[in-house]
């Protein structure tokens, strides 16, 4: 069922009438096929289509919040929120923002929302066939896969705020293992848009292909003090694990590695940290955030100074500032929580950024690190980690041959600290992106 417009103000006339100070109502629908292929065959085929609303009330200065998926209960669901004000405390920095000017962003395409089943299967067929058809070595698919969302966004609100919109987005994926002389070894590959035009599904298989094959006859690390070429899916999960110290929630709680470090230089001079919600068509772009305050552009990280943290209407409340309009939800389940769009890491300057090439002759004994491990297991309140790696052993500028079962460990700041050299080659994986970046110096361990 899609949303009427009208529906959601009659939940907010309902809000007040029953005594909300003030109430919004956040709605949703999605649509989603997902489709998962092997041997050429469809594997799996799931279409799901889902509508539904939460209502958020302060009464008394005490947030109260319910949800449901039923149209016709919206009148119990506002009772059930008054009811759940009832029984929290007063806060006083609970609020429903005021509306405001909202910049257009490109966040959705026809090509995705019109898409057939038929032409979806054979997309996610072409992943599968560009793996096995790259390179003989290629022996087996664990699983191609393709999803496709379309999506609407409602947020209405006592204070004026009356907006909407809508969203595409597609995801490309593949995991594969390659064999030769008794070795096998695993590489994926991945690509996604709110733009079907921007994935290009041959080339996601093609990329498993070449990453598993590049790690054929991989020797073992030696431990030493190495220089480390991050390629950016890597670099974007340790991006990712960092992501929750931007978060003003956790500062305020005292669960992030960069608290009180404002205004401080925690990175390496040469990288900028910015998150953009404006960025066209990216993942993580819309026009407004869950509590409809307008989007905008965040510098987080200025030559490796912090510069800000990431608030929603709450927490910037709490520490006396502006909301940056990075209020996240967890669809309809949950109220607005602290959460990035599209985090990502550029070169503060053009004089720090390079090529791949030319990361690589910089590098007189490292490693091309192509994979990491349990990255998810670093402490994101402390930065230590330590984790296992495959990648490319690196000499005098030149590539040797792949390595394996090799361990980096370290600190996160102190690693994006070391950052001397910035890619040009900006890749996003979900919401957080990254180039390529050469650290000055790493603890590698076999």
């Amino acid at each position: 069922m899609r949303i009427e417009r009208e529906f959601l103000q009659d939940i907010i006339k309902e809000a007040t009438t029953v005594s909300a100070t003030k109430a919004e109502v956040f709605a949703l629908y999605s649509k989603t096929l997902n489709i998962e292929v092997k041997d050429q065959d469809v594997e799996n085929l799931d279409v799901s289509e889902s509508t539904g609303y939460a209502v958020r009330v302060i009464k008394d200065s005490r947030p109260g919040f319910a949800y449901s998926t039923e149209p016709e209960r919206y009148k119990e669901v506002v009772k059930e929120a008054i009811k759940t004000a009832g029984l929290t405390s007063e806060d006083p920095f609970c609020d429903i923002p005021p509306p405001a000017e909202i910049k257009g962003v490109k966040t959705f395409d026809k090509n995705i929302s019109s898409l057939n089943q038929e032409r979806a299967i054979q997309l996610v067929m072409e992943i599968e066939r560009a793996a096995l058809g790259s390179d003989k070595r290629v022996k087996r698919v664990r699983k191609a896969g393709g999803t496709f969302t379309e999506s609407e966004i409602y947020i209405v609100n006592t204070e004026g705020i009356n907006s909407s919109f809508k969203a595409t987005s597609c995801t490309a994926h593949i995991t594969v293992a390659a064999e030769e002389a008794g070795q096998a070894q695993m590489g994926w590959g991945y690509q996604g848009s709110r733009r079907l035009s921007d994935i290009d599904f041959s080339e996601v298989g093609k990329e498993a292909a070449q990453r598993a094959v590049s790690l054929l006859g991989a020797k073992k690390a030696k431990t030493c003090k190495a220089q480390i070429i991050l390629d950016p899916a890597v670099a974007s999960e340790f991006l990712s694990v960092l992501s929750s110290s931007f978060s003003a929630d956790n500062v305020q709680k005292g669960k992030s590695l960069l608290m009180n470090r404002l205004d401080k230089r925690v990175f390496s001079d040469r990288v900028n940290i910015i998150d953009n919600a404006l960025l066209e068509y990216h993942l993580g772009s819309r026009p407004f955030d869950a509590e409809g305050v307008a989007s905008r552009r965040n510098v987080l990280v200025k030559e490796g100074i912090l510069t800000g943290y990431l608030h929603n209407l709450y927490t910037a409340k709490k520490g006396n500032t502006s909301s940056t309009a990075n209020a996240t939800r967890a669809g309809i389940f949950s109220p607005p929580s602290v959460g990035v769009s599209n985090l990502y890491i550029e070169a503060s300057s053009e004089e720090y950024t390079y090529s791949l090439e030319e990361l690589i002759k910089e590098v007189s004994q490292g490693i091309l690190v192509t994979e990491a491990m349990g990255v998810h297991t670093a402490n994101p309140i402390t930065g230590e980690f330590s984790f296992g790696i495959t990648g490319l052993w690196i000499e005098k500028g030149e590539i040797l041959y792949p390595v394996k079962e090799a361990a980096l460990s370290g600190n996160m700041l102190e690693l994006f600290s070391r950052v001397v050299g910035v890619g040009k080659d900006i890749r996003f994986y979900g919401k957080i992106g990254s180039p390529h970046l050469l650290i000055e110096e790493g603890d590698v361990s076999a």
